[in-house]
Formats: structure tokens, sequence, C-alpha cells
């Protein structure tokens, strides 16, 4: 199993602001309008696929590459859940879908999780460190990630003592669920989605993969799997090969799949 890898956590809201930005992909790439450019330096692919945009169920699979070489299959698929409402195109990677594409476009609040091709950002949990090799940022009962779309910090995760409790009044994700939610376990480890990384307002914020607290519970817009799946995929995660994230129903990934060279299912 790979060694485990952290953020540092350091006092003051400089480091708290980078924090957030690579968390939540502040520097991330701008949208291409060709999907397999987005994926020309990808060695690892996380995919997800449903049945259609209002399904609620789906399936991870992972492929890796070396090079450029075929993708292939790495271990078993697994069953996850998608929003409550199932998907809609989002903001990533890929270029905005025309307006004659099908399937619904993502908005905040819309309980539907981001459909295209997006960046995997750091992972997260209640823990102090997790076996991954993506960069690990342990969460405590001041962070939370900022869902209040007119708010300047909308779509990052920030700590209350350094940007103050008014900045992170209205929100609705407390990052320890356990503290905050009764228990929750959901977000003890998870690792971010680098959905609308330019944080457009109402545009769709805070889009995790996280665990479920019960098999085919929905979410308000993540993906969500069981504790097994979320430990066999974080310790495979690897950030130096810059894993993409692809959720899309089949009708759109066989469409796609071509074009943006995605494997076949």
């Amino acid at each position: 199993m790979r060694a485990p890898c952290r953020l540092a956590r350091h006092a003051g809201i400089a480091v708290l602001v980078l924090v957030a930005g690579l968390l939540l992909g502040a520097c991330a790439s701008a949208p291409v309008h060709n999907g397999s450019e987005a994926l020309a330096d990808a060695r690892q692919l996380v995919v997800v696929t449903s049945a259609d945009w209002d399904a609620t169920q789906g399936t991870l699979r992972r492929f890796e590459r070396d090079g450029t070489g075929p993708w292939r299959g790495v271990g078993d698929a697994t069953p996850v859940t998608l929003g409550r409402n199932g998907s809609a195109w989002g903001i990533g990677l890929h270029a905005p879908p025309a307006d004659d594409v099908p399937g619904p476009r993502k908005r905040e609040g819309d309980g539907r999780a981001p459909a295209g091709l997006f960046r995997i950002g750091p992972a997260f949990g209640y823990p102090p460190s997790a076996a991954t090799g993506l960069a690990y940022a342990a969460m405590d009962a001041g962070d939370w990630c900022i869902d209040v779309s007119d708010s300047p910090l909308y779509n990052r995760i920030v700590n209350e003592r350094d940007v103050g409790p008014q900045a992170v009044a209205g929100s609705t994700e407390p990052m320890r669920r356990d503290l905050h939610a009764d228990g929750d376990v959901r977000y003890r480890l998870g690792f971010v989605i680098e959905h609308n990384p330019q944080a457009r307002p109402g545009g769709g914020s805070c889009i995790f993969a996280h665990l479920w607290r019960k098999p085919g519970e929905t979410t308000a817009g993540c993906t969500a799997m069981d504790d097994a799946a979320m430990q066999a995929l974080l310790a495979w995660l690897d950030a130096s090969r810059r894993p993409v994230f692809v959720l899309l129903p089949r009708a759109a990934y066989v469409e796609r799949g071509a074009a943006w060279r995605l494997p076949p299912l």
C-alpha cells in the first residue's frame, strides 16, 4: 500500500486559501474543446456510468495506462450512488455542450451529479492521514465548503478560524459532518472532483466522491460508495499520474467514446 500523503495545515489565511484552491481546483486547467486533449496527460481514469440522466445509481470502473498506450482495466467494477435527481452536464475539462446536445445542465442545488471530464483533486477525511497517492487534508470542526453562490469563497474549502464566522454563514457543507450532523460518516474519506474550478456563481459547488451511509442512498450531487471501494480507490490514485474523473450516462459515453478516446466498457 502506498505511503500516506498529507497536505500540511498551517495557521494563517494565506496558506488556508492556498489549500482551499488546491482542494477545489482554483488552479485547474481551462476547458478544452477536444476531450481527447483533456486526457492526453492522464494515466489514471475513474469512470462512472449510469443508465440515463435521471438515474441515481451507477457503476465505477478504474483504468490506467503507460504513456499514451491503450487503457487497461484495474480491479472490479463497483456500485455507486449519484445525485438524488441523477446527473447533468457540469463544468470541467470538456467544452460546454452545444444547446442541441441532450441532457440537463448542472446548477447549484439541483441534486444532480456533474457529468463530463474532471480533474481529481486532493483527498480529505476525518483521520489525520490516509493511504493514498493524492495529497490529503485532515478536516477539523472549523472546515466548511462554501456553497453560497454570491460568496467570494464559493466552491472553496475554508476554515472558520481563518476567514471568520460570517464568511461561512449560510453554508450547508461542514466538512466534519460527524461533528455537525449527528455522527454522519459520509465525509470520513473522500476526494475532490474538480467541477466548476473557476467558481462560476450558481454553477454548482462542493462536488466530491465520498462514502455512503447505506447502499442505494443518493447524494446532493456527489458520487458515493462503500468504505472498501473508497479505500481501494484512494490507495490506487496517484496525483503524479494526472488522474481524471469521468461521469456520463451510458448513451453519452458511447457517443463520445471515440472522440474523447475513452476506454470501452
